[in-house]
């Protein structure tokens, strides 16, 4: 057993792995769904998330730009119903104009609630942030903020 810890030991250095502690930097969220179609509308009008270039070309999958260097949203088809989820457990996404955007959500029919869950209201952190808490189609929590 000992031989086997110092040969990966003296591995891990080739196989990329460094000694110290690695840095991580987020690539990217992937939401499993059920039907690719209305879950790409809704990242695409409503909001407004530009996609990019995926690599399968399957019809299976839509990706999305989240605005901050190769930082991506893939939405993959393939779920078999829609889950229910907890609102702590939510992709958060950044505006300038929450009120804005809640008039946006109101004006197409998509219901919102603040942090509690009280329908219709804005969430005014002790911070100062405004946020909101909207769902997609297949029941994922999306926060949209307008944190600096």
């Amino acid at each position: 057993m000992k031989k086997m810890i110092l040969c990966l030991a003296m591995a891990a250095p080739a196989l990329g792995f460094s000694q110290s502690k690695p840095k991580f930097i987020i690539n990217h969220a992937a939401l499993f769904v059920t039907d690719l179609k209305r879950t790409g509308e809704f990242y695409s009008n409503v909001l407004n998330l530009d996609s990019i270039p995926e690599p399968f070309h399957d019809g299976k999958h839509i990706w999305y730009s989240l605005g901050v260097g190769n930082m991506a949203l893939h939405i993959i088809q393939g779920a078999d119903k829609p889950k229910e989820y907890f609102q702590n457990n939510h992709l958060c996404l950044r505006t300038d104009d929450v009120i804005g955007f809640s008039k946006v959500l109101q004006d197409k029919k998509i219901p919102w609630v603040d942090a509690k869950g009280n329908p219709y209201k804005i969430t005014n952190r002790v911070d100062g942030v405004h946020q909101v808490f909207l769902q997609d189609p297949d029941g994922y929590w999306i926060e949209v903020n307008d944190a600096k």
